[in-house]
């Protein structure tokens, strides 16, 4: 399979970690901020495109519950607790996203050197073609992100612009949802 060969037939949203205690600590993920933005983009469009979305919170006892921006935007996808720092570590989320059936999964959130990361490296080592949206992944330490990107790209993971990702699910212009997904690009 060709590296950039995203299908939405083939792939799955994860959204890691874009919670309420780390608005202050991580302010890009706020809904007016780029990651933030894109995080929701990513949200409706695999929406729009009935690409299966999961939506990961770690330790929401302590850390609180997703951001409303994204809540909002998404309110049917399950939202799953966890407290290992890869999804893939923990054994509800594991499971969860292996019974979506996909083996692309773009994943999106924070923190970029931490869960993120990890989580790439975790599912790549079980087989699945791993993108991450990198203009949607933020860190407290803003200097952790490229690091952090340039590591799991070492591992083969994808790392693409939330765009790039929307446009590659949606293949074409003028058919399906392209004049919703267009405007929640713009």
């Amino acid at each position: 399979m060709p590296r950039l060969d995203l299908a939405a037939a083939a792939s799955a949203l994860l959204l890691i970690d874009v919670q309420e205690r780390f608005l202050k600590a991580v302010p890009a993920i706020a809904a007016d901020q780029p990651c933030g933005r894109n995080c929701r983009i990513l949200l409706q469009a695999a929406g729009l495109l009935n690409i299966p979305r999961l939506i990961s919170e770690q330790y929401p006892a302590g850390l609180g519950p997703t951001l409303p921006h994204l809540v909002e935007a998404a309110p049917e996808v399950p939202r799953l607790g966890k407290m290992h720092f890869s999804c893939a570590e923990d054994p509800a989320l594991a499971a969860a996203i292996d019974r979506l059936g996909r083996r692309q999964i773009v994943l999106a959130g924070i923190e970029a050197h931490v869960c993120v990361l990890t989580t790439a490296a975790d599912l790549s080592a079980r087989g699945y073609q791993v993108v991450i949206a990198g203009d949607a992944t933020a860190s407290r330490d803003p200097t952790h992100v490229p690091m952090a990107l340039a590591a799991a790209r070492d591992l083969g993971v994808l790392i693409l612009p939330s765009e790039t990702i929307v446009m590659r699910w949606q293949r074409q212009a003028g058919v399906g949802q392209f004049k919703e997904m267009a405007k929640l690009i713009r």
